[in-house]
């Protein structure tokens, strides 16, 4: 069973351009449109019975039809400039809004700066501590290791004194 055909409008130059199709999406592809016309609000369905008349009769096809006759069309048209002086519209005679102020920006970035550099500045100190510590301990482990060997014969010495004097007690 075929798909029910809706109607669909686009505004294209003096005219308006109808299609029937059975979906937003297939309205587009008939329009050759590659923007979503229906969110711009471009573009909308037609439940004018008499508008719906003609595109019916030729599905997936665009019918365009004059938006009011060409009276209507040139009274809507902007009056034709003299020529020599440009017309002055009421947008370019007044003042432009100033520019934005950058001020908080700058601000913001100078803080952004300020902070990198003295996270940068403590990173440093930290390596330099660091450093500190690993030569500490290096010294340390290495005095440790002498104090031990030191206590170490110290020890062996007792020993074979204690056992000299052991194989002599007993006889």
């Amino acid at each position: 069973m075929p798909r029910k055909l809706k109607v669909f409008r686009t505004p294209a130059g003096f005219h308006d351009a109808y299609v029937a199709a059975p979906s937003r999406k297939a309205a587009l592809a008939a329009w050759g449109a590659t923007a979503d016309l229906f969110a711009r609000g471009a573009a909308e369905e037609v439940t004018d019975p008499a508008l719906m008349e003609a595109p019916l009769a030729a599905p997936g096809e665009v019918v365009k039809r004059s938006r009011g006759s060409a009276e209507e069309q040139l009274a809507a048209a902007p009056a034709p400039r003299r020529a020599g002086k440009p017309a002055v519209s009421k947008k370019s005679a007044a003042k432009p809004a100033p520019r934005p102020s950058r001020a908080a920006l700058d601000d913001a970035e100078a803080a952004l700066d300020t902070a990198a550099a003295a996270e940068e500045a403590e990173r440093k100190e930290l390596a330099k501590r660091r450093a500190a510590l690993e030569r500490e301990e290096k010294a340390a482990e290495q005095r440790w290791r002498t104090e031990r060997r030191a206590l170490e014969d110290a020890r062996d010495a007792a020993r074979e004194r204690y056992e000299a004097a052991l194989a002599k007690w007993r006889g």
